[in-house]
């Protein structure tokens, strides 16, 4: 700007001097500007020549949000750093430009203690579906395969069998450990508020299910009726390893599932033919057996007959 002129400032510690820092206005002495060693000192000591203008403002390109800490820690030599991470990061950072190494020792060593702890990765995260709509569109957009627990155990008419309760806490352990075990491979989903149902296992392939396994039915007994929940382990392992082929978009893989039950046809076949040989091998030995028997037999009558 016009009228902007370099000089060199040198005077005494009680001579007050005018600062634009950024366009926030500061008036400070000399003294406390060349308290410590930094860059400031090397400013109003007159080894570095500074940019006034033509009030007399010694200009200082940057922003002066914080240059009031800087003069206070100047005046003091220490400060209360501010508590927001942001802020003490920005300060840390006038502190590097004015090479006020006390300063930032200060914010560094608070940085350090304030350092937030690192992000923490869950090992599995199950979905809660809170409507259908929810629910259809976690397993239409699913890359992975899909397994659904829906456990609603107050969507009950009669009274549980003795044995129900312990099934299904048991049918929710067994999905803990399965979610926990497959999260890497399989989308598990719980639903709490779904159909009349009260715990039922769905299975889903490229969006359409494929497998379903209820656990509840309705006993008789000589007075009512009672809801049994069961607990079919064997029968959800299996479903769950099942879907399991539906990991790749190809599906499962027909081929060779196909020639797996060709092998065994093969080797059926195989069996057969070896068994049919041994018939027909012990049928030609059975024979000529009894072509020999015939001849003896002949011989013997015609001897008789002479």
């Amino acid at each position: 700007m016009s009228g902007d002129q370099r000089t060199v400032i040198k005077g005494s510690p009680s001579e007050y001097v005018k600062l634009n820092v950024g366009g926030t206005l500061h008036y400070t002495t000399i003294g406390t500007l060349t308290k410590h060693d930094s860059m400031l000192r090397a400013m109003f000591s007159g080894r570095l020549e500074v940019l006034t203008d033509s009030e007399g403002w010694i200009l200082i390109d940057r922003n002066g949000k914080h240059f009031g800490t800087i003069l206070n820690f100047l005046r003091d030599g220490s400060v209360p750093l501010p508590d927001n991470q942001r802020e003490l990061k920005e300060l840390l950072a006038e502190a590097k430009y004015y090479l006020i190494q006390e300063l930032i020792d200060a914010c560094e060593e608070v940085l350090q203690q304030r350092k937030e702890p690192p992000q923490v990765e869950p090992i599995c995260r199950v979905p809660l579906i809170t409507s259908a709509k929810e629910e259809n569109l976690l397993i239409s957009t699913s890359t992975k395969p899909v397994v659904k627990l829906l456990i609603n155990r107050h969507n009950n008419k009669y009274s549980y069998t003795s044995t129900s309760d312990d099934n299904i806490l048991k049918n929710l352990e067994l999905f803990d450990k399965l979610s926990l075990r497959f999260s890497g491979r399989v989308l598990f989903v719980k639903d709490v508020i779904g159909s009349n149902e009260i715990c039922c296992w769905s299975f889903y392939g490229h969006g359409k299910k494929v497998a379903e396994t209820c656990c509840t039915s309705i006993v008789y007994a000589t007075d009512k009726k009672h809801t049994k929940v069961e607990f079919p382990e064997a029968r959800i392992y299996e479903e769950t390893l099942n879907i399991l082929l539906y990991e790749n978009r190809t599906g499962p893989d027909m081929e060779l599932m196909q020639a797996t039950s060709t092998r065994g046809a093969v080797a059926m076949s195989s069996y057969a033919s070896d068994d049919e040989e041994d018939y027909h091998r012990k049928g030609s030995n059975t024979g000529r057996e009894q072509n020999r028997d015939a001849h003896h037999l002949s011989r013997l009558r015609s001897t008789k007959q002479n």
